[in-house]
């Protein structure tokens, strides 16, 4: 302290006569800086943090509670915010790398009839609607069709010698592992080779896999028997992700050209649906409408019937459920902001009743020559100090908590779609720690006004 006080001196010197000087012009943010660095200096007056910890020291209990708000409000934020993280990172996840932007679209019984064709007639898509969206639609960036048997579902379509199951077959283009794509465990995926040769290949998921072979055994090369025709295993997959489905679970699918589909089923040029995905800056609903107008049209469907294509826009699905996170964020910041006030309040409040006790040590402090700035920086530095220390505390406590949950998560094996690894984002804490040391302040300052708006004279008179 007797180190510190000569510059303490020196820099409320300068600091009187830089004030002076701004009265003619001088860069005021110099003036600020100043302020700031005389308050740092300040921070490290020993003596003043002996007056602050024996102030809450003489009433051990209030200042517990006054505290506990703070911690209270601190740490039920930073368990909201990471339950809602935790809430965000498991429905996300069921997204994996599926393309957001992406829309599917199949046709359905017309609802209105149109240049002398009845209601309720069916369509197909067909081969030439493939070239047919890539030249009038260019904003279609990713486009695969596919066919999926009806018939090859409820029984034993596929079979390896006494092995036997019921699973999807999909006719596909190599497009299709764009939009959806999976992870190959083995071999490739189909290619435009297959569908140019009508090759008879497949690729399998890895529980069509657990089903037909043996562990360990290789399925590269070997066949398998798909509504008695004979298909040649060239991968094996795993999902990316299980939280989106079309046609089926993708674990026990099985992927083979959709040519070769076409061919050997019997269904001539006929296409079950359409998946396709935007170019960057559009936005697939602007697709989705350009797509469905001209899939109309070719089909001899009336514009105004809404029935006879039916479509779903994942970017639209994937946009209300980013919308409906960034709604609950706010929420919860609103709510976690408003407890943390009702603290800051409570520590105001305190450091009123405080400052009342201590009139006449603050009188005396006055009398021998103590300046407005030495009582008001020791009243706002104990309001900073106590909600930053509870605060603190707050927000290790709810970060343990969540890695804690977080890791009994992972350890456990248990794997849920609605809730996953709950955390606090790094940035997230500074600001609410920000909060925290601003409220503080402000807590402070009404008390700090108050204490020296009394006249040394009269405090030394309170009793």
């Amino acid at each position: 302290m007797l180190i510190l006080e000569p510059a303490l001196t020196a820099f409320r010197r300068v600091n009187f006569r830089l004030f002076t000087l701004t009265m003619f012009d001088l860069d005021f943010t110099l003036l600020f800086t100043l302020d700031f660095l005389l308050f740092t200096l300040t921070m490290f007056d020993l003596d003043r943090w002996h007056e602050i910890m024996s102030a809450l020291k003489k009433n051990k209990l209030r200042t517990f509670f006054t505290a506990f708000g703070v911690f209270w409000g601190i740490f039920m934020l930073v368990i909201m915010l990471g339950s809602g993280a935790g809430l965000r990172n498991g429905v996300t996840s069921d997204f994996g790398d599926f393309a957001t932007n992406s829309v599917f679209m199949w046709t359905r019984p017309t609802s209105v009839p149109y240049k002398g064709l009845p209601r309720a007639r069916n369509f197909n898509f067909r081969n030439d609607d493939i070239e047919a969206l890539r030249r009038e639609v260019p904003e279609i960036d990713i486009l695969a069709p596919r066919t999926q048997g009806g018939d090859f579902e409820g029984a034993n379509n596929v079979i390896r010698g006494i092995k036997s199951g019921a699973f999807s077959v999909m006719g596909d283009y190599p497009e299709w592992n764009l939009i959806d794509p999976v992870i190959i465990d083995h071999g490739r995926f189909l290619n435009h080779a297959d569908l140019k040769e009508k090759r008879k290949v497949a690729v399998i998921g890895n529980k069509v896999y657990e089903v037909l072979f043996n562990p360990g055994e290789k399925a590269i090369g070997q066949y398998i028997q798909i509504q008695g025709v004979y298909f040649q295993v060239v991968g094996v997959f795993k999902p990316r992700n299980n939280g989106v489905n079309f046609g089926g679970e993708k674990a026990q699918s099985i992927f083979i050209p959709l040519t070769t589909f076409q061919r050997v089923y019997n269904w001539g040029d006929i296409i079950g649906w359409f998946a396709f995905t935007s170019k960057p800056g559009i936005a697939a609903s602007e697709v989705e409408e350009k797509a469905a107008a001209l899939l109309k049209r070719r089909h001899t469907v009336a514009p105004e019937d809404t029935q006879g294509i039916g479509s779903f826009n994942m970017e639209k699905q994937y946009k209300q459920m980013t919308g409906l996170f960034a709604g609950i964020n706010g929420l919860i910041w609103i709510v976690g902001i408003g407890t943390l006030l009702a603290g800051v309040i409570g520590i105001s409040n305190i450091m009123l009743v405080i400052v009342k006790e201590r009139t006449k040590e603050i009188g005396i402090q006055r009398a021998i020559g103590a300046k407005p700035w030495n009582i008001i920086s020791q009243i706002i530095t104990e309001s900073v100090f106590l909600t930053t220390f509870a605060g603190y505390f707050g927000l290790v406590i709810g970060v343990a908590i969540l890695e804690g949950v977080n890791y009994a998560l992972v350890s456990s094996g248990a794997e849920s779609n609605m809730f996953k690894n709950p955390n606090i984002d790094f940035n997230m804490a500074m600001t609410a720690l920000v909060i925290l040391v601003i409220s503080g302040a402000v807590a402070g300052l009404i008390p700090a006004r108050k204490a020296v708006s009394i006249k040394p004279i009269d405090a030394l008179r309170y009793e």
